[in-house]
C-alpha cells in the first residue's frame, strides 16, 4: 500500500502515526502476513475501546450500572466498529492476501471490524491513552450521545446492523422531511445496498430511522436472524 493511501486514512482517522510500522501491522490481515498479522493489536484495541466508552458513559451520563452495561454493549460491538470503519474507508487501506482480495475481503464486516480494533490498539501504543481517547470519542461520541438518550428503548438500528453484518452487509438509510415547519414529518427508508428492506415515518429523523429498521427486521430471513 502506498504511503499516500496511509496518509489519507490517517487524515480520516484524525491521527498521524509516528511509528509507521505500527499502522502497517494494524492494517495487515492474516491472509497477507500470517506471521505478522494484526490479531494481537485487535485484542488490545478491543480493551482500549471498552475502557474509553465505559469512562465516557460514567463521566457524561447519569445512567445506572445496568443501563450503562446495556449501552456499552450496543457501542462496543461489531456493528459499531463496522460503522466507524466504513466511515473512514478502512477497507481501501487493509492489506489482504490475493485469495481474500478476490473474495471481496475489503467489504467483509468481520475484516473491517477486526482491522478497526487493530488500528485502535496501534494508536494506543503509538500515542498513548489520551490520544486514543481523543480519536475514539471523535468517532464514537455521536453514537454514545444517541444511545444514552434512550437506553431502555428498543434499538432496532443496532439490531439491524448486527443481523446484516453476519452476511457482510450494512444498512444504508435515506431520510426526507415533509409538512409545515411546525409539524415536520420524517420518512426514512433503509436498504442493504442492493434492495430496500423497510421504511418508516416519525416526528424526528431518529424515530423514522428506528421505525424503518424495525420493519426491516421483519423482512430479514429467519436463517439470518438465527
Amino acid at each position: 500500500m502506498a504511503e499516500a493511501e496511509r496518509s489519507e486514512l490517517e487524515e480520516r482517522l484524525g491521527y498521524t502515526f509516528k511509528e509507521r510500522d505500527l499502522l502497517r501491522r494494524a492494517l495487515s490481515h492474516r491472509s497477507r502476513t500470517p506471521e505478522a498479522s494484526n490479531e494481537r493489536l485487535e485484542f488490545l484495541g478491543d480493551a482500549v475501546l471498552t475502557f474509553v466508552v465505559t469512562a465516557a458513559l460514567f463521566d457524561h451520563s447519569d445512567l445506572d450500572e445496568g443501563e450503562m452495561t446495556k449501552v456499552r454493549v450496543s457501542l462496543v460491538n461489531r456493528a459499531s466498529l463496522v460503522e466507524v470503519a466504513r466511515s473512514i474507508d478502512v477497507g481501501a487501506a487493509v492489506r489482504l492476501g490475493s485469495g481474500e482480495e478476490q473474495a471481496g475481503g475489503r467489504r467483509k464486516a468481520s475484516i473491517l471490524a477486526d482491522t478497526m480494533e487493530a488500528i485502535l490498539g496501534a494508536l494506543y501504543l503509538d500515542g498513548g491513552l489520551d490520544e486514543a481517547r481523543r480519536v475514539i470519542l471523535l468517532h464514537w461520541e455521536p453514537l454514545i450521545a444517541d444511545r444514552i438518550t434512550s437506553p431502555g428503548e428498543h434499538d432496532y438500528k443496532t439490531r439491524l446492523q448486527e443481523v446484516l453484518a453476519r452476511t457482510g452487509r450494512y444498512p444504508e438509510y435515506s431520510v426526507r422531511a415533509g409538512g409545515p415547519e411546525h409539524a415536520r414529518v420524517f420518512t426514512a427508508s433503509v436498504g442493504d445496498g442492493e434492495s430496500e428492506l423497510g421504511h418508516g415515518m416519525g416526528t424526528s429523523k431518529k424515530r423514522a430511522e428506528q421505525e424503518a429498521a424495525r420493519r426491516a427486521l421483519l423482512m430479514v430471513p429467519d436463517d439470518v436472524n438465527a
